[in-house]
């Protein structure tokens, strides 16, 4: 399979993950940065999204309830 190939069996969002698992996984491979690494900097994304989701959903709950 060519590059232009994969790019036609996947969409734009699957293309997007491809994309991300090769960088990661050449970062790791070369050294660049540990699993462990990733792996923080992974949760501490996810945190981050908790909380903004969380914020989002309590200012909406305010707006609903003049």
């Amino acid at each position: 399979m060519t590059f232009n190939e994969a790019l036609e069996v996947m969409g734009e969002d699957e293309s997007f993950r491809a994309t991300v698992y090769a960088m990661n996984t050449l970062l790791i491979e070369k050294g660049i940065y540990k699993p462990e690494e990733f792996d923080a900097l992974f949760i501490e994304h996810a945190i981050n999204f908790k909380r903004r989701v969380a914020k989002e959903t309590s200012r909406e709950g305010v707006h609903a309830n003049p």
